[in-house]
C-alpha cells in the first residue's frame, strides 16, 4: 500500500494527520491555504496526500515578493549564485533515496525511472557553469560600418526579471529544476507551479533551496488548478517570461493569454522512428521498444509510431516482440524488478484504450498487451496501423507500440512530416546516404540515428517546431531564454578616440 512517510528534515512543508496536507512556498515561508486537491497515487488509487490550492490573494503575494525580491539574486555575485547552487546540488544529493521514494508513490514511476529523473536533475545542476558561461557579453567595434566609425558597443545579457515556470506530471522534479536552475543563474526570481497530480517531490527540493541559504523570496512554489492558480499567473504583468512543459493544447491557451511577455513553450511530440532495410533490426527494435513504453509512455520524446520498409517488417516485429519480453509490468512498490508501472490516472488510461480501440477497429492488429485495471495499461504492441486510426496521428502518452508498414523510405518520410508535430524523430540505418537523406528530411526539431530519442539531461539542445513549441533548452541554451540582450553604444569622437572614415577605396 502507497503511504507516504517523510523524514523530520521535511517536517516544515506539510500538516502532519492521517492524509498529510501539504503547504506552498511563498515570500519565503511555508504557508497553508484554505483550499486542497486530493493527491491520489496511480500504483493503488488512494489518496497518500492533500495538496495547498492558493488563493487569489495568495497569488497576488507570490507576484509581489517575487518582484519585491529579484533584487536579491540579481545583485549577488554571479560566483555566489553558482556556488550556492552547487551546495544545494550537494545537499540534494544526500536525500535523493526519500526524493525518489516519495516520487515513485506519488507518480507512480518504477525505481529506474524515478532514480533516473533525480539523478537527471542533480547532473543538470552540476552542469550548471556551462549554463553560467553563457552570459557573456560582446564586445563590437564601429569601424566596421561608416556610420559608426567613432563609435564602439557592448552587447550583454542582463536579467529578465520574474521567470514564471510551470511543469508537466511526467518528469516533475527534473523539469522544475532544470527551469529554476538557468532563470536563478541569470539573476532572475523564479515561480514555479508544479503539476498538482504529483508536485511532492518538488516541494521536498524546495525545502532543500530554502535551508541551503537561498535568498528569500527569490523562488515561490505555488499549487493549484490551472484556471485558478496558473492562468493569473499567466495573465500578470508582473511576470516577464513563461517557460512551460507540457500538452500543446494547454501550450496554445498560454499563448493566448500570455500577451506580448516573452514564452518558451515545450510542447507535445509525434516521435517517428524509420527502420530502413539496411538497419541493424535487433538494435532498432530495441531501441524503439524502449523509446515506445519507458515511463510507460508517458514521455514527449517518445517513440510513438514506428515506420517500417515492407522487406524487413516481418522480421521487425518478430525482434520486437521478443525484446519486450525485457520488461516487467506491475506495481512499481513491489520491487526494483519492475520496469513500468501505472500512467498517471485511471482516467488516463480509458484515454489510451480509446486509442487503442479505434486502431484495432480500422484493422490494427493487437500481438500484446491491449488491456487495462484503473491506472494500469499493459504494454501493448499494434501492427498494421492504419494512417487513419488516431493512435497513427495523436500523441499517445501510453506504453504502446505503434508499427505501420511502408513502402521505402520516400513513403517513411512523408508519413512521418505529415504530422502537426515536429519535436522528435529518429532513424535506424547503417548507410550514411541514407542518414543524410531522411535526417535532412525530416521535419523536427531533433532526429537521432540509431537510437531512440531522449532528452536526457539537456545536455544537447532540444526543442520542437511546429505544435510541438517554440526556443530551444538545454545545458548553455536554457539561460540564454531567461536574459535579455542590451546593447550599449559609446560616442568615442568627443575624445577622437574612434577611427576616422576616409572613403578613400569607395567604389
Amino acid at each position: 500500500m502507497a503511504k507516504l512517510e517523510l523524514s523530520e528534515y521535511f517536517s516544515d512543508i506539510y500538516k502532519k494527520g492521517d492524509i498529510p496536507r501539504f503547504k506552498v512556498f511563498i515570500d519565503g515561508k511555508w504557508t497553508e491555504t484554505k483550499d486542497a486537491i486530493d493527491l491520489i497515487s496511480p500504483t493503488d488509487g488512494r489518496v497518500v496526500a492533500r495538496i495547498s490550492s492558493v488563493s487569489a490573494d495568495q497569488v497576488k503575494r507570490t507576484l509581489d515578493s517575487a518582484n519585491a525580491n529579484k533584487g536579491k539574486i540579481r545583485d549577488m555575485a554571479a560566483i555566489d549564485r553558482l556556488e550556492l547552487l552547487n551546495r544545494i546540488r550537494q545537499e540534494l544529493g544526500k536525500h535523493k533515496d526519500e526524493i525518489i521514494k516519495v516520487l515513485m508513490i506519488e507518480s507512480g514511476k518504477s525505481f529506474r525511472s524515478a532514480s533516473g529523473e533525480v539523478n537527471a536533475a542533480l547532473e543538470r545542476m552540476r552542469l550548471g557553469m556551462e549554463d553560467s558561461r553563457k552570459i557573456m557579453g560582446e564586445y563590437m567595434p564601429g569601424d566596421w560600418s561608416s556610420d559608426t566609425t567613432q563609435k564602439a558597443a557592448l552587447v550583454i545579457r542582463e536579467p529578465i526579471g520574474v521567470v514564471l515556470g510551470i511543469s508537466p506530471f511526467n518528469y516533475p522534479v527534473y523539469t522544475s529544476i532544470a527551469k529554476v536552475l538557468p532563470a536563478l543563474l541569470a539573476g532572475n526570481s523564479v515561480i514555479i507551479k508544479p503539476p498538482s497530480a504529483d508536485p511532492l517531490a518538488f516541494l521536498m527540493c524546495t525545502e532543500i533551496f530554502r535551508k541551503m541559504g537561498l535568498p528569500s523570496g527569490t523562488l515561490q512554489v505555488v499549487t493549484g488548478s490551472g484556471d485558478e492558480v496558473g492562468d493569473p499567473l499567466i495573465k500578470s504583468d508582473s511576470i516577464n517570461m513563461i517557460s512551460f512543459t507540457g500538452s500543446t493544447n494547454v501550450g496554445k491557451h498560454i499563448s493566448s493569454i500570455a500577451g506580448l511577455k516573452k514564452t518558451h513553450l515545450e510542447l507535445g511530440g509525434k516521435a517517428a522512428a524509420i527502420i530502413l532495410e539496411d538497419a541493424n533490426l535487433d538494435l532498432a527494435a530495441k531501441e524503439c521498444v524502449k523509446g515506445s513504453i519507458e515511463l510507460a509512455g508517458q514521455r514527449c520524446d517518445a517513440v510513438s509510431r514506428i515506420l517500417v520498409v515492407e522487406k524487413v517488417y516481418e522480421d521487425f516485429i518478430t525482434n520486437v516482440k521478443s525484446h519486450l519480453k525485457d520488461y516487467k509490468f506491475g506495481n512499481p512498490l513491489d520491487g526494483e524488478e519492475i520496469t513500468v508501472g501505472p500512467v498517471i490516472s485511471s482516467k488516463a488510461a480509458i484515454r489510451i484504450d480509446e486509442m487503442v480501440q479505434d486502431a484495432i477497429k480500422k484493422g490494427a492488429k493487437l500481438l500484446a498487451g491491449g488491456k487495462y485495471k484503473n491506472a494500469y495499461y499493459e504494454p501493448t504492441l499494434l501492427v498494421d496501423v492504419p494512417l487513419n486510426a488516431e493512435i497513427a496521428n495523436e500523441e499517445t502518452f501510453g506504453p504502446v507500440i505503434t508499427i505501420i508498414k511502408v513502402g521505402d523510405t520516400e513513403e517513411a518520410i512523408r508519413i512521418a512530416n505529415n504530422s502537426n508535430y515536429g519535436l522528435d524523430s529518429c532513424v535506424f540505418t547503417e548507410d550514411f546516404y541514407n542518414t543524410w537523406e531522411v535526417m535532412k528530411a525530416l521535419k523536427a526539431g531533433n532526429v537521432t540515428l540509431n537510437a531512440a530519442p531522449s532528452h536526457g539531461t539537456a545536455y544537447f539542445p532540444f526543442g520542437g517546431i511546429k505544435d510541438s513549441g517554440q526556443g530551444k533548452e538545454g545545458v548553455g541554451y536554457s539561460i540564454e531564454e531567461m536574459t535579455v540582450m542590451k546593447t550599449m553604444i559609446f560616442n568615442l569622437a568627443p575624445k577622437n578616440l574612434g577611427k576616422n572614415y576616409t572613403g578613400e577605396f569607395k567604389d
